[in-house]
């Protein structure tokens, strides 16, 4: 790696865990030359907001067999 990628990649480490992942995530999307859409972006805002609640204990979890079988009785109604 070149020096300036080294430097980058060290002040990259200081931010904090969430924006690492979203800059990590940028950065593959573009190197698939497909950039993220605005619905991508909701989504990942979404997830962001959902691990902050869950990581705070400010919201409750939900067992994934529980959440399957509601989302399966909520598609059939």
């Amino acid at each position: 790696m070149t020096a300036r990628a080294l430097a980058l990649e060290k002040q990259a480490q200081k931010l904090p865990a969430m924006e690492r992942e979203r800059l990590a995530e940028r950065l593959l999307v573009q190197m698939k030359h497909k950039p993220l859409t605005a619905v991508d972006e909701a989504w990942i805002a979404e997830a962001e907001k959902r691990f902050g609640a869950w990581k705070q204990k400010t919201t409750k979890t939900v067992p994934a067999g529980k959440a399957l079988r509601e989302i399966r009785r909520e598609v059939r109604h």
